[in-house]
């Protein structure tokens, strides 16, 4: 075995030979950490090419979690030997989650092991007491070699297995820190064979960066077969879980958690949720309906105009794409005619979700408009739409599936682009707009 000395990110795993303030690659200051390298040979095993109609696959049957929510996520339920990373903010629920998960698991006969690396036996106990986990078949481990906990697996031959959580797990055979690039790198890597090889479904808790990207290299998530997410702010009760990756279902699924003293509660309506608390013809605020993966959810865009006391105007987003506010106030200012310059813009999505699709173009733009003239909208009136640089209203996506959720809410009229006019549904008024003067003339009154 040969050894020799690298200097790693740990933001996104870069190496090089030498130490540089800044890295090359995500551009972050003082990431670099030297590590040792331990160059081995490995005796890789033959393997031969076979005809892609000669693959015989039977699909074995899912192991369901019992929250519905989580399975939708997941694709349908968690797979035999798959491997998934479950990432988020300190305190946001990653550990409660899968400790109901196991629960659930385990009340089928399927043997659970949860390595509690981080929290002794008895602190992940008291956790589980509270949560009304008890089961003869969920086992606790409070370690963090490797090693040890492969001797365990090796001896109880388990069905699922939990690592609470990656970033504190080690190798004695690697000379660096736990949490490092390369341990992470190791111990995920071996974890992956040992799913593969023995069929373990098999949950990663990773930490996360200040920026809020998933902690180590960026090889962690792509040797996984899934990536869920957990946005949201711990103040908050509501709880989003994200499937940015998925090798067994579709991505971009959202589903929607609620926090209380006895654990997480699944939301089967969050259009419900996130309207509850809407106040009807406040001006500035409109319902859009976006879709999150196969799920359409009706959100409440609310914007805010007031005078800037400064030479330069604030804008400020909350759950909206900062750049597409730029963007859309300069469509504003020039095809509508609306001074913006020497004014402070607001713009928030309620209840903490996050919306990137364009469709909140038109929405966002109505609201902004709304609180800029202090004039209401139709507190029964939806509004989806793309905008482009001329002022034109483009068509999106799945527009049938969208107003089925309006009508479903009670909605009465909805703000759609032209083109979509014709196919919809004759159970709600339609009004077909081509560009943004158009959209605000028929909403604001």
């Amino acid at each position: 075995m040969a050894t020799k000395t690298v200097w790693c990110c740990v933001e996104c795993g870069h190496h090089q030979p030498k130490w540089s303030g800044q890295c090359s690659q995500c551009q972050q200051w003082n990431t670099y950490q030297q590590e040792k390298v331990i160059a081995t040979r490995f005796e890789a095993q033959k393997s031969k090419a076979v005809r892609i109609k000669d693959v015989t696959s039977t699909e074995e049957p899912r192991i369901l979690t019992s929250m519905q929510e989580l399975d939708r996520l997941l694709g349908g339920g968690l797979v035999k030997g798959s491997l998934t990373l479950v990432g988020g903010d300190p305190g946001i629920g990653k550990s409660t989650l899968l400790m109901q998960a196991s629960h659930a698991i385990a009340q089928q006969g399927l043997i659970v092991l949860y390595v509690c690396g981080e929290e002794s036996v008895l602190q992940t106990s008291l956790r589980a007491k509270r949560l009304g986990v008890s089961s003869d078949h969920l086992l606790l481990l409070s370690e963090t070699n490797f090693e040890s906990i492969k001797e365990q697996i090796d001896a109880l031959k388990p069905d699922v297995l939990v690592v609470d959580s990656i970033q504190i797990i080690y190798k004695s055979d690697i000379p660096s820190a736990p949490g490092s690039v390369a341990q992470v790198r190791e111990c995920a890597t071996e974890l992956m064979h040992l799913a593969k090889q023995r069929h373990i479904s098999t949950f990663l808790i990773g930490h996360v960066t200040k920026s809020g990207e998933i902690a180590g290299p960026r090889v962690l998530e792509h040797i996984v077969d899934t990536v869920l997410y957990f946005e949201g702010e711990k103040q908050n009760n509501y709880r989003m879980l994200r499937a940015i990756k998925n090798r067994f279902g579709s991505t971009d699924e959202l589903a929607v958690f609620q926090m209380h003293v006895a654990g997480l509660s699944e939301v089967s309506n969050p259009s419900q949720i996130f309207l509850e608390e809407r106040v009807k013809g406040n001006p500035g605020s409109v319902v859009v309906p976006t879709i999150e993966g196969s799920r359409p959810i009706l959100v409440e865009v609310q914007a805010l105009v007031t005078q800037s006391t400064y030479s330069t105007p604030s804008r400020r987003c909350t759950g909206f794409d900062a750049n597409r506010l730029a963007l859309l106030l300069a469509v504003l200012e020039k095809r509508v005619g609306y001074q913006l310059h020497n004014r402070d813009v607001f713009v928030s999505i309620a209840g903490g979700m996050k919306i990137v699709e364009p469709a909140m173009d038109l929405p966002a733009m109505v609201a902004i408009s709304s609180s800029l003239t202090n004039r209401r909208i139709d507190p029964e009136t939806i509004v989806v739409g793309e905008v482009g640089l001329a002022g034109e209203v483009r068509t999106v996506s799945r527009i049938e599936t969208r107003i089925k959720e309006a009508i479903h809410m009670g909605f009465k009229r909805c703000i759609v682009p032209a083109r979509h006019q014709k196919e919809l549904s004759e159970h709600i008024e339609i009004i077909g707009v081509e560009n943004v003067e158009q959209a605000i003339a028929a909403l604001l009154h």
